[in-house]
């Protein structure tokens, strides 16, 4: 039986508890019985951005997608599963790195939590891979996108689910200069996600036969651009394109002002380095026709994402962005593996997690990497619709194609990981 539990957090310490799925204890298989769960419960933790830039892609539906995963858990399971007693709690980092530091150590050390989910914004993802690190507790980053998560600050309890500035630059960076922009002018957020997305695109671009201009850290977060709108038709050369590297409500407030200041008509194209359907939803659609991004899902990708995604919009009211099919997809598997297993020891599940590979709606041709803890899949380069061929709300995009995983990721042996 689901029951809500809520109460009212501090700023910073205290945690908003959320989703808390539970049964009746000493109701699990016999492996319950045997004691190799700990206390006959696991725990999840969804550390996320409830209130601020991030909180429509990633944010409370990011918790109700784990609570999800974890009802589709035990009914297939059924009287099998490993323990009946699974707990979903969840916390507003507030994109603050020493916010999702104390969260994370509060949820491992005070509530017991086996694994923390989702955290987007990069800088605050590394805190909490610290945490994990030093736990020894099992962590599935979901929301941010650095590469330190399994190059040189990888770990081996943390694991990187859904996708990395690598993915995106050298899908949408390489293409769209391979396509004539040679010439970029980018823009980014200046903390952890922004200062790998131009380092990725950097090089992405140079590898197709491009320059950077000129590239300049913003605010974050940040409501005007005004600043960068009008420095981008004066550089020498002049850039063919600008490249944003923001995420979220600034990407939204980027794309308004680009608009505004007119740059398309000044020979200056916009290509952006991530966006989620809420962006585009945001933005609209007439103002983004034709642009190029890559994603490693989208909701109507595919019958199978339709049917999951048709399931996540009766129980929310909206269509799921790809952070939430992710942490729907990394809790089910965390879950899989303890149930495999008989046990939530953070070793022993690692062991069930290292070179195993999966195929579901989310991930295609998936592995948990051991080397990096990298989750490699397809992704997916897509083109935001015409407005006139939108048929439904949220029908915003279609495939141009598919990257193969070995294509999407970084060699293990290039990241920089030292797993240890």
């Amino acid at each position: 039986m689901a029951t809500k539990l809520t109460t009212a957090g501090a700023l910073t310490a205290t945690i908003a508890m959320g989703a808390v799925i539970a049964g009746c204890a000493g109701a699990g298989g016999p492996q319950s019985d045997s004691g190799a769960i700990t206390d006959d419960a696991i725990k999840l933790g969804v550390i996320t951005d409830l209130s601020g830039v991030y909180s429509e892609l990633a944010g409370p539906n990011a918790v109700e997608a784990v609570t999800m995963a974890v009802e589709d858990f035990k009914a297939e399971h059924g009287e099998d599963v490993v323990t009946q007693n699974i707990e979903v709690t969840d916390a507003d980092h507030q994109n603050k790195p020493e916010i999702a530091n104390t969260t994370a150590r509060e949820m491992y050390d005070r509530d017991g939590v086996d694994a923390i989910f989702d955290v987007p914004t990069s800088s605050a993802a590394l805190a909490v891979a610290n945490v994990a690190k030093q736990n020894q507790k099992m962590y599935f980053n979901i929301g941010a996108a650095t590469t330190e998560l399994t190059g040189e600050q990888c770990n081996a309890y943390t694991y990187h689910y859904a996708y990395n500035t690598y993915m995106l630059a050298h899908g949408t960076g390489k293409t769209v200069t391979e396509q004539g922009a040679e010439n970029w002018y980018i823009i980014y957020p200046d903390y952890a996600f922004g200062q790998d997305m131009n380092k990725s695109f950097t090089a992405a671009i140079k590898d197709a036969g491009g320059s950077v201009v000129k590239a300049d850290p913003t605010p974050f977060p940040n409501d005007n651009f005004s600043t960068f709108m009008t420095k981008a038709p004066t550089l020498s050369p002049k850039p063919d394109v600008m490249g944003t590297m923001q995420a979220g409500g600034d990407l939204v407030n980027v794309v308004k002002q680009y608009n505004e200041f007119g740059l398309r008509d000044k020979g200056v194209e916009l290509a952006v380095g991530l966006m989620f359907d809420t962006d585009i939803a945001s933005i609209g659609v007439d103002k983004l026709e034709g642009t190029l991004y890559t994603t490693p899902w989208f909701w109507n990708l595919d019958d199978q994402s339709r049917e999951w995604a048709d399931r996540f919009k009766d129980r929310t009211g909206t269509r799921p962005t790809f952070d939430h099919a992710a942490n729907y997809s990394a809790a089910m598997q965390y879950l899989q593996a303890i149930q495999r297993a008989g046990s939530d020891d953070a070793d022993t599940v690692r062991e069930e997690l290292d070179g195993h590979t999966f195929d579901d709606f989310f991930a295609r041709n998936a592995e948990f990497r051991a080397a990096d803890h990298a989750v490699t899949h397809d992704a997916h380069l897509a083109r935001v619709k015409e407005e006139s061929d939108v048929e439904e709300d949220f029908d915003f995009t279609e495939l141009v194609e598919t990257i193969p995983a070995d294509e999407a990721y970084m060699d293990a042996a290039d990241s920089g990981c030292e797993m240890g």
